[in-house]
């Protein structure tokens, strides 16, 4: 059986490794999101000169962010695998990848939440501060609307970055492309299997590059 004919016997496999890559991106990601911006928006107001300026948090949450965001996400997933048992209850399996990406991606995510906050015009947030609005006030209305185009690229560069730490679940025992890509791909010398796990993962990223793009445009042209 040639290597072709043993993908064609493996696609309903594939497919679910497709889907189950998907799943994870899109919980991780929303976890992730969040989390990123909650750490992002915290590390802009509370910077010097910052509306809810505090040294102490900023110095602290900087610190954190930046001790653990460098470690590379091979590493990260085996560091992660206590948080993960404590929160689902297990350390491998997609759950685990799950909770060790959506960790990795708040750090990640809130540099960049925090980088696009900082090109927000101050006159604009003195202006609100101005007719009286208070910082979450202004955090809501000002803040993160004015700096809204940049992070939705910020947020599409962090989607396919996640894409790529999937592909690293398979190290704990998780689903998903980089899985398939491993064991039926690599493993078995079948480099059919790994190319359409590559070809799939490319069409992922360009898709999501292209929309986050297209989104952003029709924000900034308003």
């Amino acid at each position: 059986m040639s290597d072709l004919e043993r993908l064609i016997d493996l696609l309903p496999q594939f497919f679910s490794d497709t889907r189950t890559t998907l799943i994870i991106v899109g919980i991780s990601m929303l976890f992730g999101g969040i989390g990123g911006l909650i750490i992002g928006t915290t590390l802009y107001v509370t910077r010097k000169g910052g509306i809810l300026a505090n040294r102490a948090v900023y110095v602290i949450l900087g610190f954190v962010v930046n001790f653990f965001r460098p470690i590379p996400f091979l590493i990260f997933i085996a560091v992660a695998q206590p948080v993960a048992r404590l929160i689902v209850g297990v350390g491998i399996g997609n759950a685990a990848a799950i909770v060790a990406i959506s960790i990795a991606a708040s750090f990640g995510i809130g540099r960049i939440v925090e980088q696009n906050l900082v090109s927000v015009d101050p006159g604009v947030i003195e202006a609100a501060r101005a007719m009286g609005a208070g910082p979450w006030r202004i955090i809501r209305t000002v803040i993160l609307p004015e700096a809204f185009g940049p992070l939705i690229l910020g947020y599409t560069f962090a989607t396919i970055a996640v894409i790529d730490m999937s592909a690293v679940a398979g190290f704990i025992g998780g689903e998903g492309l980089g899985n398939f890509a491993i064991v039926y791909g690599y493993r078995q010398y079948n480099d059919w299997a790994t190319w359409a796990a590559v070809v799939v993962i490319v069409i992922m990223v360009t898709i999501v590059q292209s929309a986050g793009n297209a989104w952003a445009r029709k924000v900034l042209r308003r």
